[in-house]
């Protein structure tokens, strides 16, 4: 059931950049880790800015495909997790479970508003 509505999910969008931000100073990334994490933030934000809802200045991008590049993102994440990060733990453990977060939003969200729109 997917009970995340577009408004919500931008307001989700906005505190995950910030999240984002504050990562590798939290979790003491450096190096590259850090850098990719950066990279990951400011990608979002623009992602963020371009889609169509109730946060986005830009309103270029439709929901759907808003969606999809998230699915592709956690997905890519999960698999960076045991790939390019896998000899940093912190790192390899922080993108597991961010990824996996990215892709269970992804699944309860309702990027085309049609359900949830009028219960928010």
């Amino acid at each position: 059931m997917k009970f995340i509505s577009p408004k919500i999910h931008g307001f989700i969008d906005l505190l995950l950049v910030v999240f984002l931000l504050a990562s590798p100073w939290y979790f003491g990334f450096t190096g590259a880790i850090a850098i990719f994490t950066y990279v990951l933030a400011g990608v979002h934000l623009l992602l963020t800015l371009v889609t169509d809802y109730s946060v986005g200045l830009f309103k270029v991008l439709p929901g759907a495909v808003h969606g999809a590049i998230e699915f592709i993102v956690g997905v890519t994440l999960v698999i960076l997790a045991y790939t390019a990060f896998s000899d940093n733990i912190n790192g390899k453990l922080y993108y597991v479970v961010f990824g996996t977060a990215v892709l269970l939003t992804w699944l309860l969200t309702d990027y085309t508003g049609i359900h949830t729109e009028a219960n928010n």
